[in-house]
């Protein structure tokens, strides 16, 4: 039986470790665990509203938001985890065109459900968090609880033998194996899947890698509330960088800051609470009703790339080597479809024939040497 080795247990290596066929692979999931930004992600999916230019992204993300269906009925995801709430889009002009643009989108994308342009009334009906004002909402938009998946999948994936070591793990070429070594570890695989978000280029450059790849911080606010509703309540997409995501148990989740600056930092920051919640004050019906709540904090480190677009694929021949990594902010809507797609290769032999993204090359190239 051959082995395989995933470095990193975030959104793609969990789902990986579940999808991959134990009756034909020895798996070991190594992930350290600091810093994870699933960890810390609240997760709204609704992919099919972005202006972003990158038809290859926006592909890849229509197709991950369409696999989480399925995802949910392979793995029996429970509401906590996976619901189909709908996705609510509040902007100060241009709701007409977004609807337009949604119409369009659904014709290759019927996941995105029912397309309503909102009055004032009806937005605070649906949500009652949100003050009157008129906005876009889809039937098909939902939310993840990236930390409930993680647990919930670890599980899962225990059950059908996969291995896990919860310690930080450094890659060195054997031979015709990889040597994966921790503090209290040493085994070899055959194959190794390194889904470490930003950190895969510490663990690539050792090999001889230059890898496209910064981490950045990202904090999110989570208010306790007596909203016993909230569990069936829609996400929002505010008209700036905060979203408002009502999740189970009363909790409202505001979020989430960008920090280029701070990488792998992961204190919370009195600045972070200031501008989440001033962001969306104006779109509150009682913003100070909600600020009065006990909160926390949610921080991870996500991994970008300088064109914002995730990368997956093969690096090398001899022992097999692959990566996948620069989810930026997308992660919940486009990790678990490219964990789903590297166990369909190892399973079946079957690549995607889509074109997802650039060549690999774009992001990792092999250091030249004088």
């Amino acid at each position: 039986m051959q082995k395989i080795a995933i470095i990193g247990g975030g959104i793609i290596g969990i789902t990986l470790a579940n999808y991959l066929d134990t009756t034909k692979y020895d798996v070991t999931l190594f992930d350290e665990g600091k810093g994870q930004a699933t960890k810390a992600s609240a997760g709204i999916i609704s992919p099919w509203l972005s202006k972003r230019r990158n038809k290859r992204w926006y592909r890849l993300a229509k197709d991950g938001a369409a696999f989480l269906q399925k995802l949910a009925t392979d793995m029996n995801l429970s509401q906590e985890i996976y619901a189909k709430n709908g996705t609510i889009l509040l902007r100060s002009k241009g709701l007409a065109d977004l609807a337009n643009l949604a119409e369009q989108r659904k014709k290759d994308a019927p996941e995105i459900g029912d397309i309503e342009l909102l009055s004032s009334y009806q937005t605070a009906s649906k949500l009652p968090l949100l003050a009157p004002q008129e906005s876009l909402y889809v039937s098909g938009g939902a939310r993840l609880n990236g930390l409930l998946y993680l647990e919930y999948m670890k599980k899962l994936a225990v059950q059908k033998q996969v291995n896990f070591i919860n310690e930080k793990a450094v890659l060195k070429r054997k031979n015709d194996h990889w040597q994966i070594s921790t503090q209290n570890h040493q085994i070899s695989a055959d194959n190794v899947i390194i889904t470490a978000g930003p950190n895969c280029k510490p663990l690539l450059e050792p090999l001889g890698y230059q890898v496209d790849l910064r981490p950045q911080k990202g904090q999110l606010i989570v208010f306790n509330t007596a909203q016993t509703e909230s569990y069936q309540w829609p996400v929002a997409m505010l008209d700036n960088e905060a979203d408002l995501i009502p999740a189970n148990k009363g909790q409202i989740i505001i979020g989430a800051t960008h920090e280029d600056e701070a990488q792998w930092d992961l204190q919370p920051t009195k600045e972070a609470f200031e501008r989440l919640t001033e962001n969306s004050k104006n779109f509150l019906q009682f913003p100070e009703k909600l600020l009065k709540n006990s909160f926390g904090y949610r921080i991870g480190t996500r991994a970008y790339t300088s064109d914002f677009a995730p990368f997956f694929g093969s690096l090398a021949d001899g022992p097999s080597l692959f990566v996948a990594s620069g989810l930026g902010s997308s992660g919940l809507t486009t990790g678990p479809y490219i964990g789903y797609l590297l166990a369909n290769f190892f399973n079946i032999g079957s690549w995607p024939k889509k074109d997802y993204q650039k060549p690999l090359s774009t992001y990792i190239q092999e250091r030249t040497t004088l």
